[in-house]
């Protein structure tokens, strides 16, 4: 097996492996019973599916001559920051909305 062959394969199995954690994901965004479970899916899976697929990219553009591509490492990096960041604030306001008020606190 060549160096060609084997990054070819490496960013195939990137691309499959990323393919199948956004499907995972969105199929947990569509079946799963509540806003929570519902929102684990598309965070935690998505997230690792489209972080494979801009990391395969990045594999394969990488061989062809051009470098690592900043842009990649870019969308990669803003990727893994702020989907656990919006996760978590639309989980607080879930949390906040679905408690009711007790009859001691103040307004």
């Amino acid at each position: 097996m060549n160096g060609e062959m084997l990054i070819e394969a490496a960013t195939s199995l990137l691309v499959l492996v990323g393919g199948a954690f956004a499907l995972l994901g969105s199929i947990g965004l569509a079946r799963l019973p509540d806003f929570f479970t519902r929102l684990h899916g598309p965070t935690k899976a998505t997230t690792l599916g489209v972080g494979a697929l801009v990391i395969g990219s990045m594999v394969h553009l990488s061989t062809q001559g051009n470098g690592v591509s900043l842009r990649e490492l870019a969308i990669t990096l803003f990727l893994f920051i702020t989907a656990p960041v919006s996760a978590h604030l639309m989980s607080k306001v879930a949390l906040k909305r679905a408690r009711k008020p007790d009859k001691d606190s103040a307004p």
